[in-house]
């Protein structure tokens, strides 16, 4: 009687179970030599048997019902099936007359109804321990993702840490994703310049692949560098540390729903395009080319509009360039400004401590309105679905609460930061008004200002902050700091550049 020898272990990675086929095959072949048994095949597979579908399995199949051989030698049922698929298969080839023999080392069988009812409880024997197991896996994935801990691979910028069996930041490639999402927020890298920056800068998956378009795609929507975990459709806190802020994270998925919508191509380029407001309907101000100038309207997508005057690009330019002149400040001035702004800032970190605990008050509401609403679920007052849609808000209201806390503690009012870039952009508004690139204008007036409008063919300004509450808060006296001088007899402090920037 011919025999095929098959060995098999449950995993196809390298390092795993790495003794386990050697060892059966040495195992078999001294008991095929105690038993005098003619071996014509010998067969080896790295591949789980709880599903159909192995492929040595199925030449062996193949070779025993072209009649190469008559019996399987194997270590133990459980490595030929753990399904009840390739188990039926087995039983039938023995029913059929294919196979006539089964030999085991720790197991006894013969081609009789005893010895086939005895295969068959084998078998599903080793189906209930693969089913059973999964059953307890699940089990354990389901806890360790209620305690906050992230149950798979880390995704790119962690590292799973063997020690902890937790998430911890990757020292190198972090810093590369929280510049990807940086990147991304802007709106000038489409996800195949990114692609291409990530491969420039030597950014790969943690597998050490090359991380494709759809793998950008896929991290950028990943609420996991906020400190949040998506799993099964449900959202959970983590206890890992957030690589990105929220505010960071909900700018990249604004950007990425307007990439998906249809755009227009443009068949012409003007530079101040996407800038302007009709000062009476409010709706966009659009260009045309006319005689070989280029113009600016109001679109009147709204309907009829008052402001019928079309303006030519060069008067806007010179219009905006004499704005430019008179908002730039020395850079003497500058630093003087920023001195006292340096001031105030002690100041409104002790005023802040009274908005965090305001912030922590309503973060301690969330948390107590989680609890309660854990508590309806569990008693089934409300389902699954409602449970989940209502948890997944609390969640991320908590997130947000989060960042105000830290915003707050760690860099007091929210107005410093901006008043200091805003004074910083003063200081290169004169290098602007010389470098004539009109691009730059726009880029420039879209960061210290917006929503600027278009009225009675007069471009105005409006600041992006409230420079009044700049003025008001700052203890300073600035009136001898040589400020622009915005309008004729206007006094040269901070208060008169504040009331000018948003005066119309």
């Amino acid at each position: 009687m011919k025999y095929i020898l098959y060995a098999r272990k449950s995993t196809e990675e390298d390092d795993r179970q790495v003794l386990s086929i050697e060892a059966q095959l040495v195992e078999l072949q001294e008991y095929a030599a105690k038993e005098k048994l003619e071996i014509v095949a010998s067969l080896c597979e790295a591949k789980t048997a709880k599903e159909p579908g192995r492929m040595k399995f199925a030449e062996m199949l193949s070779l025993l019902e072209k009649g190469k051989a008559d019996g399987i030698i194997a270590w133990h049922p459980d490595r030929l099936a753990r399904n009840s698929v390739d188990g039926g298969k087995i039983i039938h080839f023995v029913d059929r007359g294919l196979i006539r023999s089964l030999k085991f080392p720790t197991f006894w069988f013969e081609a009789t109804p005893q010895g086939l009812f005895m295969l068959n409880i084998a078998f599903g024997q080793s189906k209930y321990f693969v089913d059973n197991l999964r059953e307890n896996v699940k089990r354990g994935l389901r806890q360790k993702i209620r305690n906050g801990v992230w149950p798979g691979w880390a995704p790119v910028g962690y590292l799973n840490n063997p020690k902890t069996r937790g998430v911890d930041i990757d020292p190198e490639k972090s810093r590369l994703v929280k510049k990807v999402f940086e990147l991304y927020a802007t709106g000038n890298y489409p996800l195949h310049s990114l692609a291409n920056w990530c491969v420039k800068h030597n950014l790969k998956g943690n597998k050490n692949n090359k991380i494709s378009i759809s793998s950008l795609q896929k991290i950028l929507q990943n609420i996991f560098y906020i400190g949040l975990m998506k799993f099964k459709g449900e959202v959970f806190e983590g206890t890992h540390e957030p690589l990105i802020s929220k505010k960071l994270f909900d700018l990249c998925q604004e950007v990425m729903v307007k990439r998906g919508k249809k755009k227009d191509i443009r068949k012409h380029h003007f530079a101040f395009l996407g800038l302007l407001k009709c000062a009476s309907c409010g709706c966009s101000i659009t260009a045309e080319i006319q005689k070989g100038h280029h113009y600016y309207h109001c679109t009147k997508k709204k309907g009829p509009c008052q402001e019928k005057h079309f303006l030519r690009e060069e008067i806007l330019t010179e219009q905006i360039k004499t704005f430019l002149q008179k908002v730039s400040l020395s850079s003497q001035d500058t630093d003087k400004i920023l001195v006292e702004l340096q001031k105030d800032e002690e100041r409104a970190k002790e005023e802040a401590k009274m908005i965090v605990q305001n912030l922590k008050a309503e973060l301690t509401e969330v948390e107590a309105k989680l609890e309660k609403l854990l508590d309806a679920y569990l008693g089934e007052v409300i389902s699954a679905e409602d449970y989940k849609a209502r948890k997944d808000k609390l969640l991320i209201k908590k997130v947000e609460l989060g960042e105000k806390i830290r915003d707050f503690e760690q860099k007091g009012l929210f107005w410093l930061e901006p008043a200091r870039e805003f004074v910083l952009s003063l200081n290169q508004a004169a290098d602007l008004v010389k470098s004539e690139n009109k691009e730059e204008m726009t880029t420039f007036l879209k960061t210290i200002g917006s929503n600027h409008v278009l009225e009675n063919r007069q471009f105005v300004f409006a600041p992006k902050i409230q420079y009044e509450l700049v003025a008001e808060r700052s203890e300073a006296n600035l009136q001898n700091l040589q400020f622009p001088q915005w309008c004729a007899g206007e006094d040269s402090n901070l208060q008169a550049l504040a009331g000018a920037t948003t005066s119309r």
